[in-house]
């Protein structure tokens, strides 16, 4: 597995000759994976038929919806494990220190400030992004922010990062480890990472860190994880559409 980067991705010119730049959106690229409803039919009537072949699994469809349909709403979650999906995602590093919180079903692997070169990559957020938060934790709601508002945190962020990314370059100059300079950056740097999953973990991960009119509980994801959830969603859902589906009409609750 490997991916190139492309001018969407922080990697493109060498970091010493770059100066800061700066992103608001977020990159997942579906990399490989073994993926689809067949894999849950399959993993589900290995209970109580056997092994079948995938002919016999396809043959009656309207009843391969109502078997996963079933398995969704009565929750009985291990089928739905026998499948994987690899994720290529950039994203600041705040997203990623979220984003590894779901542990069980993931793995992971990020780039690494020890052994290379940091690129002077920075998110600041786009005019659509809410910046005030009103009310209470646990019932709060996110509003627009004025016009001066948008202008500072752009100019404040962007400061912060060259002065940051100068501080860096200054110490690298200097002989000083990667592992230590790389302190001064902040979590607003773009990271990147392959991030594999099942369709499970990723379900638990959507029910999380998405909010949809469909969830029965509901959510409120910071909305730079929820802009990778909502990508990742879309690559699975063509993969498994009517594990998808099955997903949606049952509340959004993995099983």
């Amino acid at each position: 597995m490997s991916h190139t980067p492309d001018e969407s991705t922080p990697g493109t010119q060498s970091a010493a000759d770059a100066a800061p730049s700066f992103r608001s959106e977020v990159t997942v690229e579906l990399v490989k994976h073994s993926a689809s409803d067949s894999d849950v039919l399959w993993a589900a009537r290995v209970s109580t038929a056997g092994e079948q072949s995938l002919e016999e699994l396809q043959k009656d469809p309207e009843r391969s919806k109502g078997l996963i349909n079933f398995l969704m709403r009565d929750r009985h979650g291990s089928p739905f494990e026998h499948n994987s999906m690899t994720f290529f995602i950039s994203a600041p590093i705040f997203v990623f220190r979220e984003f590894m919180r779901h542990r069980v079903g993931w793995s992971y692997n990020e780039e690494s400030g020890r052994y290379r070169q940091l690129e002077p990559v920075f998110y600041v957020p786009g005019q659509s992004r809410k910046l005030v938060q009103q009310g209470r934790p646990g019932k709060y709601e996110f509003v627009e922010g004025t016009p001066a508002q948008h202008e500072l945190t752009t100019r404040v962020m962007e400061d912060s990062y060259r002065q940051a990314y100068a501080a860096y370059q200054e110490m690298l100059a200097e002989g000083v480890a990667r592992e230590v300079a790389r302190a001064v950056l902040p979590v607003g740097l773009y990271s990147s990472m392959y991030a594999t999953c099942n369709a499970r973990s990723l379900m638990h991960f959507l029910g999380l860190r998405t909010q949809h009119e469909l969830a029965k509980v509901p959510s409120f994801p910071q909305r730079e994880i929820e802009m990778v959830g909502e990508q990742m969603e879309a690559h699975w859902a063509k993969l498994m559409p009517l594990t998808y589906g099955a997903f949606n009409a049952n509340g959004r609750i993995a099983p």
